[in-house]
């Protein structure tokens, strides 16, 4: 589920709260905080989510896949993909287990849109130990979130799994690894730089930087917390009506030709911060021409919004084909003319 959807989360985490302060609510879903648990769900959970810590750190996909439930064993090669890019990164990193959450969907039948509400609520909405999970299409079980930091001197991550409980084993449901970083610099960094260029005035640049928060500050695609959702409260009224978010596009121009882009947002390469600006190709085998049409799009860019440039330190220009290949160019912003 993307960033974006939590706009959806936060409005439900202000009604529910709201009501729950009136009275208890009847679901087919319910979620339980570490704090509600007991000491054997809490202990099995985190358990098992160090388990599978130890597999992904190993890099044994053979053992994780053998503990998958079925689905997932059936498509594995993007669990093996996260796995392999992680090597790196979590050879030698000892892994510190935040708190997990217990979500009961009841029923026989998949749920269209699952809504999960865990831990504490006031009437402002969620609570520093709260969370809430949005999940599309989930078939009835328990399942559980855990959720490990790991810190290596090649990077800091998040590794997620998302469990379920399968007679009385938790087999791996989903693995997720985000980074805590970018280019060295955490969520807080990025808020108080989006803080600082809106002050400027520079709109833009304080939204790239702000996503770029939320994007750190959400150890998962489908998860909301207190920290985000006042982010998001933040941030939303900024958002430009000119840059693609959350699945729209937005039209280029340069020269005379027009190029839909499909997203853009801030990424960190080692030390440095660039703009990625992914755009519709119909062909990115020629890969003279792709290079071409990278170069007349970071520039358009550029020039369309020239305060980027003290906020980046270069562009990456990607093609993206019908069939989803895509070809890359970067270019250091002092470069760009």
């Amino acid at each position: 589920m993307p960033l974006g959807c939590n706009r959806t989360i936060r409005v439900f985490s202000a009604v529910l709260a709201q009501l729950l302060c009136l009275f208890p609510l009847a679901h087919s879903e319910s979620c339980q905080a570490a704090s509600d648990m007991d000491d054997a769900t809490h202990s099995a959970i985190t358990s098992a989510g160090q388990r599978y810590f130890d597999l992904v750190a190993k890099g044994d996909t053979v053992a994780l896949r053998q503990n998958a439930i079925p689905g997932v064993a059936a498509d594995f090669s993007g669990i093996e993909a996260s796995v392999k890019e992680a090597q790196t990164t979590l050879s030698g990193a000892q892994p510190v287990a935040r708190p997990p959450f217990l979500l009961d969907a009841e029923g026989v039948a998949p749920l269209a849109r699952a809504e999960f509400f865990c831990g504490l609520f006031t009437g402002k909405g969620q609570s520093s130990t709260s969370a809430i999970f949005v999940l599309n299409n989930l078939p009835a079980g328990k399942y559980a979130v855990t959720m490990f930091e790991a810190t290596s001197p090649k990077a800091s991550v998040v590794v997620s799994f998302i469990l379920q409980l399968v007679e009385k084993d938790w087999k791996l449901g989903g693995l997720y690894i985000k980074p805590r970083q970018f280019a060295g610099h955490d969520g807080e960094w990025f808020v108080t730089r989006a803080r600082e260029y809106k002050t400027k005035g520079q709109m833009r640049n304080a939204w790239f930087y702000y996503r770029a928060a939320l994007t750190l500050m959400s150890p998962l695609p489908f998860m909301s917390t207190r920290a985000t959702d006042n982010l998001y409260d933040e941030s939303h009224p900024m958002q430009p009506a000119d840059i693609p978010v959350d699945g729209t596009t937005s039209e280029l121009v340069a020269g005379t030709t027009t190029y839909k882009l499909t997203a853009l947002f801030l990424d960190g390469v080692a030390t440095d911060l660039d703009l990625v600006v992914r755009y519709e190709s119909s062909d990115v085998s020629n890969t003279q021409l792709a290079y071409q049409n990278n170069v007349a799009v970071a520039k358009a860019l550029v020039a369309a919004y020239p305060e980027v440039r003290t906020a980046f330190d270069g562009v990456v220009a990607r093609a993206v084909d019908s069939s989803g290949h895509d070809y890359g160019t970067l270019l250091a912003m002092k470069d760009i003319k």
